[in-house]
């Protein structure tokens, strides 16, 4: 790995001074102390974040990686493989959730394919990213090379870097990948020391005995990995590099990368979770300039949520990944913005305080 890594960069830590001045501003609006919630807790953390006393969430960027996994060998999905280039068409073609969430939100979104067992139908408006046609088999071999999950993780921080270029007040990173819950909660377990069967669930409806056999394949990618990275110098990449997928590497890139860059990151269900978890094993700093959108219906996630000490904002009983649980929370945040600023103040108002 020659090239330098996100992680080799500074994260700056989120301003104090902006944050006493966003919680002093907040005893000051027209209102009981505390009586919004989690929507003052979230504009009082953009400011501090952002470094201003005027918080937004206008400017969003959202990016998709797409990428197939080679453990779909062992009959683990519900959807044969070809429904991932499919999809990417359709992301494009603007049919699909996300899709129609980032035009509500006016949104940029861009559709990144890091490789897939089938082209997808069409290349227009697609970021070519290919690293290879999806990981290997990750109950028999690494999903990746050391090469594999470089170029992955550098695809995820040039997001990042077109994110900033675009002077986006927020990013959001969404999956897309048949297969990808297996892969994510085998580098949960291994991330946590859990067991599959705490982790793992149904992804894209399996029955009972279709979760039964998933839970199987997944002990076995996690035996052969403790055998084979048990003398790894760096086991967080270790683990990302055994178990991961091309798109969850490169989600990991990207919310460092943004981070470094000074970007928040709204994080989306239970496989960008997974993503943040290794990402915050790589740089603990990163933890600061996560928010979190929602609690999903796969049941790893409440753990995920649980380790990264995350409250989220929403629990729709959401489960279809590409980022769309976190657009739905965007407006939250733009309502704790425009609290936040426009409310006027108990001397603004000639309204009587608390204390007088």
């Amino acid at each position: 790995m020659s090239t330098p890594l996100p992680w080799h960069q500074p994260i700056t830590a989120p301003s104090d001074s902006h944050r006493q001045a966003a919680l002093q501003r907040q005893t000051q609006l027209t209102k009981p102390a505390g009586s919004l919630g989690q929507l003052e807790a979230l504009a009082v953390t953009l400011a501090s974040l952002q470094a201003t006393d005027q918080p937004r969430a206008e400017r969003i960027s959202m990016a998709v990686f797409a990428a197939d996994h080679g453990v779909c060998e062992e009959g683990i999905s519900a959807f044969p493989q070809a429904v991932t280039g499919q999809m990417i068409a359709n992301f494009v073609t603007g049919g699909a959730a996300i899709s129609v969430m980032a035009r509500q939100l006016n949104a940029d979104l861009e559709i990144i394919n890091l490789g897939t067992a089938t082209p997808p139908p069409l290349q227009d408006g697609v970021i070519d990213e290919q690293v290879a046609a999806g990981t290997a088999n990750l109950a028999r071999q690494p999903a990746m090379t050391d090469v594999q999950l470089h170029a992955a993780l550098t695809a995820g921080d040039r997001a990042a870097q077109r994110a900033a270029d675009h002077q986006a007040d927020l990013f959001i990173g969404g999956d897309m990948g048949i297969g990808n819950t297996t892969s994510a909660s085998a580098l949960a377990c291994a991330l946590l020391d859990e067991t599959p069967t705490t982790l793992t669930g149904p992804g894209t409806g399996l029955d009972p005995s279709g979760v039964a056999h998933k839970v199987s394949i997944i002990e076995q990618a996690l035996t052969r990995h403790r055998q084979a990275c048990a003398e790894k110098s760096h086991e967080s990449l270790a683990v990302l590099g055994s178990l991961g997928g091309f798109e969850i590497a490169a989600l990991a890139g990207a919310f460092i990368g943004c981070a470094v860059r000074s970007i928040p990151v709204l994080v989306d269900g239970f496989i960008v979770s997974t993503a943040a978890l290794a990402a915050c094993q790589l740089r603990p700093e990163l933890r600061d300039w996560l928010l979190f959108a929602h609690q999903s219906q796969e049941p790893g996630h409440r753990r995920l949520l649980q380790a990264l000490e995350a409250n989220p904002l929403l629990d729709l009983s959401l489960r279809l990944g590409e980022g769309s649980g976190a657009a739905v929370a965007v407006p939250l945040l733009r309502n704790a913005c425009a609290l936040h600023n426009q409310m006027a103040t108990f001397a603004d108002a000639s309204v009587s305080s608390q204390n007088e």
